[in-house]
């Protein structure tokens, strides 16, 4: 059984999904429903152990780790919550 959602896209949403649809040739329906097993964990184990695979050693080239990562993002999170 399929269910029918209505769904509103900013405009440059809907332009993305378009070029993306262009690109892949997949329908923007098809597109939007994997956008949503991928976002919220639907995958099949195989595809997420894939997944998993690529994007291991994704850090191993850059000269910082993630915290220092995230405190360039968000200057002076690490001294704000140090106050805490």
């Amino acid at each position: 059984m399929s269910h029918r959602i209505q769904v509103s896209f900013s405009d440059e949403q809907y332009a993305h999904l378009c070029a993306e649809s262009r690109r892949t040739g997949l329908g923007l329906a098809e597109l939007v429903r994997r956008s949503a097993s991928y976002s919220y964990g639907l995958m099949d184990p195989d595809e997420r152990r894939q997944a998993l695979d690529d994007s291991f050693g994704a850090w191993k080239d850059r000269d910082f780790d993630g915290e220092q990562y995230v405190e360039r993002m968000r200057r002076g999170m690490a001294h704000r919550l140090s106050r805490e």
